[in-house]
């Protein structure tokens, strides 16, 4: 799982660092960071869906947030008994009632 996380985030960490770079033309004398390619790039997209240019950032993130919540649903699928046993915790903690372990014997 952590190699799949892994595999997940880089393709976003870089496409996003990416992003927010050249939509504030902050290039640092590279080409690739600079606003005019980022406007390019997007146009050049819009294109291709036949959209237009302006939605294709939203587009991206709402792929990026389905694939966040599929990744959460597997991890959670796969640690399912750790995180029923973390809700039965919190629902016991903020219920008042004290756990179950905690309660003394008869």
């Amino acid at each position: 799982m952590r190699y799949i996380l892994t595999i997940w985030a880089l393709p976003l960490v870089i496409f996003w660092g990416w992003f927010g770079l050249s939509y504030y033309d902050m290039n640092f004398g590279y080409l690739m960071l600079s606003r005019q390619v980022h406007d390019i790039y997007f146009q050049l997209a819009g294109q291709i869906m036949n959209v237009e240019p302006a939605s294709v950032p939203w587009f991206i993130a709402k792929a990026c947030i389905f694939d966040t919540l599929i990744l959460l649903a597997i991890w959670a699928f796969r640690r399912r008994r750790e995180v029923a046993a973390w809700l039965r915790r919190q629902r016991e903690r903020y219920s008042g009632q004290a756990p179950a372990s905690d309660s003394p014997s008869a």
